[in-house]
């Protein structure tokens, strides 16, 4: 009998009544408001009368760097939460918010898988309670504010060649990355040259992501920089009037949004900034309301270790001012196999048959990468716990192999098999995990704020990717001088780089050595404070492939989804 695809599965759940999985968090009616029957939006008052109940241990799932399918890191953290109360623990679970572009692209949805997800499924990975549409609508808003603002006479002095501000979607458009606005009469604008990113890579979706109260969210729109004067001066969305609209578009959308996994753990899903230029991780004040519902808040970090956990360190901690207890490492095999250098993986096509025979040497072959992404975690003074996600496909000898390396780096290690057994194929890991948070911690930033913006580069750089040093165009170079220059220095680092390789290379597997990070640019994420050098070509507006899921998409004759993955 074939295994049930995750859409069956989630549809067979049984699910509590929402209200009740709230109450479980010590939430009480009064502080929530029913988005259908399976949603719940948790209001913000609930951070301020929650607050003397205990905290609970926190901990984030990161992975090692990953293939172009992904290793599940979302399933091993919703599974981790759904073993916690096979051991007698309380989790609540916080992940983001999945976007639409990917769901409807190659990626599919990110709801979990097999039997560790998060339901509804459907309502999760299609609009849920219409956050992500906010985002859009707000972020549009001051584009359109700012092209009106240069048609009403330009009062700010903008430079039209020095405008950085863009418009956004939330689906996967090429077309739209580069586009000319303004065509027409005079009446339609004046004519410039701007594009389209994501929804996920908006600045709105960064500050709504990182903000404690609608307060907080209404000043750092206050700061997002749309673009530059003449004489490199910055104007903001409050210089030219966008701040107070975008923050009433924004204001429900704040209000964290509450479902359950499989077996009923509670899970916050809110936010989805993109992991790339953004910090690639869900909300603090969904943060800030789960660490008091239970004995553990499992959240989940974007990409390795290298990327989401560094941004959660220094980027998330630092806005929330919450400390982790422990950080949960996913590996698979086929990872450290894809890290030997000896296989080509790519997204949509089936896995080499050389790399699904049983091969431990091929797994030590790629232990360079995991061993470094432990070394990241203990940058930080956080006890490190590895994952190894079981894929019917493995060996023994191969999860053997991956125990071995782990242990031998002075880690924690479990085997999880969460996607096809739920909580109790995950109890292993919820085991290590509480002892790994039991453990005293010494977490740190990895770098202070008072060092300047290329001290910071330099150490994430050469500290967490292993470079030897950082090359900067002459643009980049003067970018970094001009944020100097406008009192931007302290703010933190989010290096946008690859996801498929440790360095700025996706070609360069394992734990490179001996190559420095180019940057070509560097651009500034004021409201949402922090700064981002680019490294490589970064799309920040996904296309779809020759075969995408949209293709299978559709309504059956009962009127019920199919082809959601």
């Amino acid at each position: 009998m074939p295994f049930p695809s995750d859409l069956q599965i989630a549809r067979a759940a049984s699910l509590k009544p929402i209200e009740d999985v709230a109450a479980a968090m010590g939430i009480g009616a009064h502080l929530v408001e029913p988005h259908g029957r399976d949603v719940l939006k948790i209001r913000l008052e609930a951070i301020e009368e929650l607050a003397d109940r205990p905290k609970a241990k926190y901990v984030v799932v990161s992975a090692v760097t990953p293939t172009p399918l992904g290793e599940g890191k979302t399933t091993t953290t919703v599974g981790l939460g759904q073993a916690m109360s096979h051991i007698g623990r309380r989790a609540t679970v916080a992940i983001r918010q999945p976007s639409m572009g990917p769901t409807f692209g190659i990626k599919g949805g990110a709801a979990g898988g097999g039997y560790a997800q998060v339901v509804p499924m459907e309502l999760l990975n299609l609009h849920l309670t219409g956050d992500f549409h906010a985002v859009t609508a707000a972020h549009n808003m001051l584009s359109a504010l700012l092209d009106n603002h240069l048609f009403q006479g330009n009062a700010a002095g903008l430079d039209p060649h020095d405008i950085t501000w863009r418009r956004v979607l939330d689906v996967n458009d090429r077309v739209l990355r580069n586009v000319i606005v303004g065509l027409g009469t005079r009446l339609d604008g004046a004519p410039r040259q701007t594009g389209f990113d994501i929804t996920a890579a908006s600045e709105v979706m960064a500050i709504f992501a990182l903000a404690k109260s609608i307060r907080e969210m209404r000043e750092r729109f206050g700061r997002v920089v749309v673009g530059y004067t003449g004489d490199g001066k910055p104007v903001t969305a409050e210089d030219i009037g966008g701040a107070g609209a975008m923050t009433v578009i924004m204001r429900e959308a704040l209000k964290p949004n509450l479902l359950q996994t499989l077996e009923n753990t509670p899970v916050l899903v809110h936010a989805g900034p993109f992991g790339n230029i953004a910090h690639g991780n869900s909300s603090v004040v969904a943060d800030l309301i789960g660490i008091r519902g239970g004995d553990f808040l499992i959240t989940e970090a974007g990409f390795g270790a290298d990327m989401g956990a560094e941004r959660f360190f220094n980027i998330k901690c630092r806005a929330s001012g919450l400390t982790p207890d422990a950080a949960v490492v996913v590996a698979t095999v086929r990872a450290l196999k894809a890290h030997s250098g000896r296989f080509r993986i790519v997204a949509g096509k089936p896995l080499p048959d050389d790399l699904l025979a049983e091969n431990p040497d091929d797994v030590h072959a790629g232990a360079a990468n995991l061993r470094k992404q432990i070394e990241n975690i203990r940058l930080h003074g956080v006890s490190p716990v590895v994952a190894i996600n079981a894929f019917p496909d493995d060996h023994p000898s191969e999860h053997a192999a991956i125990r071995e390396i782990a242990e031998a780096a002075g880690a924690r290690v479990a085997v999880c098999r969460h996607f096809a057994e739920g909580g109790a194929g995950a109890t292993e890991l919820a085991e290590a995990v509480a002892e790994a948070a039991d453990e005293p911690t010494d977490f740190r930033y990895l770098y202070p704020d008072s060092a300047s913006l290329r001290e910071k580069i330099e150490t994430v750089a050469t500290r967490v990717y292993g470079a030897d040093g950082v090359d900067y165009d002459p643009r980049a170079a003067r970018q970094l001088d001009r944020y100097e220059r406008n009192g931007f220095g302290d703010l933190p680092v989010c290096i946008a780089k690859t996801h498929l390789s440790i360095s700025s290379d996706p070609a360069l597997k394992g734990a490179p050595t001996g190559w420095r990070m180019p940057v070509r640019e560097v651009r500034a994420s004021i409201g949402a404070g922090f700064i981002y050098p680019i490294c490589g070509e970064m799309r920040t507006m996904p296309g779809l492939g020759a075969d995408p899921a949209a293709h299978r998409i559709d309504i059956d004759e009962n009127d019920e989804i199919v082809g959601l993955s």
